[in-house]
């Protein structure tokens, strides 16, 4: 940790690519950036001074890593309550804290707070067990349904898509003992996403509203702003999100993702309390990213301008395919397009996985897609592109 006076620490756990490019931003503001990583090569651990590995889940290793620490923050939100709890009784910094970081945790308390707060959300009903499910379809609409863990998911995982009741019984996510979400079917025409940062004083600041398309669960690509979003829709979506940071009382970023459904309506999706995949566009695309506006909110520094710094941005993320060497695709990709930005994060290259993504801007929306998708698909060996 730093000796010299006046300079805050900020621990980070987790030690993914979200931590890495936080200890990014925080290099630029003085801040001493420690990380409790899951291992020794994990993203963040590659490139951070200040590495601690260890289990997020051991309750000693979390008080061992909140010392001196000024404030604790996440790179994923699966750090046991309870665990945080105690850590707040102990005097730690924990931003956000463990009674806003819960709606993150569990989508059932999410649903029922946001619910109880009128915040517009799919019809959803809590399941004790598979013979719940028959009356529960009925009461959301009917067939086909979505079910969700409750805790645990993310990237698509723990969430299926049910046609009947032989269908939900095959998913097996009854038998795992852990709480299951029922909810319908929504007829949406496409996610959006509103982040918004919060400081522990009350400042907020509301980013553009994006559109992110996703593909088998994960987010494929973002486009900022999000096109042809009325700016009564837009208003609306950022009001959403700041109502919720403040009736939660999160500190840090706060990414809500949307169903905007066929009929003009916008309905809340997902919480997300820490930097999230669909603000990566705002590293070159606004003029304060989300990283350095979840650290100045930690730290109660007073919030930057989440202003987009070009008409459009698009971020498309690559994802692992059979071919491994990244940075020999760096030449022709580079090359091809001087202004393009890549962001790789250190991880060995498997089908499907995140291992980095890469941003475009400019003033023709269709233009800046096409010189993203081109690169983010050379760079996974789509060489024909």
């Amino acid at each position: 940790m730093s000796n010299l006076v006046g300079v805050p620490t900020v621990g980070m756990i987790g030690g993914g690519q979200l931590a890495r490019m936080t200890h990014q931003a925080g290099i630029a503001l003085g801040v001493t950036f420690r990380v409790l990583a899951e291992g020794p090569e994990v993203s963040a651990a590659q490139v951070a001074r200040h590495v601690t590995v260890g289990d997020y889940r051991d309750l000693r290793t979390l008080r061992d890593f909140a010392a001196g620490c000024d404030a604790v923050t996440f790179d994923h939100e699966h750090v046991p309550t309870d665990h945080l709890h105690q850590l707040v009784d102990a005097g730690v910094a924990v931003r956000p804290g463990p009674h806003a970081l819960l709606y993150a945790q569990d989508k059932g308390a999410m649903r029922e707070r946001l619910t109880a707060l009128g915040v517009p959300c799919p019809r959803h009903a809590a399941l004790k067990g598979l013979s719940d499910l028959a009356d529960t379809a009925d009461e959301l609409g009917g067939w086909p349904l979505v079910l969700k863990t409750t805790r645990g998911g993310y990237d698509g995982k723990g969430v299926w898509m049910v046609e009947d009741l032989r269908a939900a019984e095959e998913t097996g996510v009854f038998d795992a003992g852990i709480p299951v979400l029922a909810e319908e079917r929504v007829d949406y025409a496409r996610e959006l996403s509103a982040l918004v940062a919060r400081s522990p004083s009350g400042q907020a600041i509301a980013y553009p509203v994006v559109e992110s398309v996703q593909r088998d669960g994960i987010c494929h690509e973002v486009i900022a702003p999000a096109p042809g979003l009325s700016e009564e829709l837009a208003v609306r979506a950022q009001g959403i999100a700041l109502r919720i940071a403040g009736e939660l009382d999160v500190v840090g970023l706060l990414a809500v993702e949307l169903f905007e459904t066929r009929d003009g309506r916008i309905l809340v999706n997902e919480l997300a309390m820490r930097p999230h995949n669909t603000g990566h566009w705002s590293i070159e695309g606004a003029v304060t990213s989300q990283f350095e506006n979840h650290l100045r909110a930690v730290l109660d520094l007073p919030l930057g301008s989440p202003q987009a710094r070009a008409p459009w941005t698009v971020m498309v993320n690559i994802l692992g395919g059979d071919y491994p060497d990244m940075h020999r695709g760096l030449l022709h990709c580079q090359a091809r397009d001087p202004a393009l930005r890549v962001h790789l994060y250190g991880k060995e290259v498997r089908p499907g996985r995140k291992i980095g993504h890469v941003t475009t801007f400019g003033d023709d929306l269709d233009d800046v897609r096409a010189r993203a998708r081109h690169a983010a698909a050379y760079l996974t060996g789509d060489i024909d592109e």
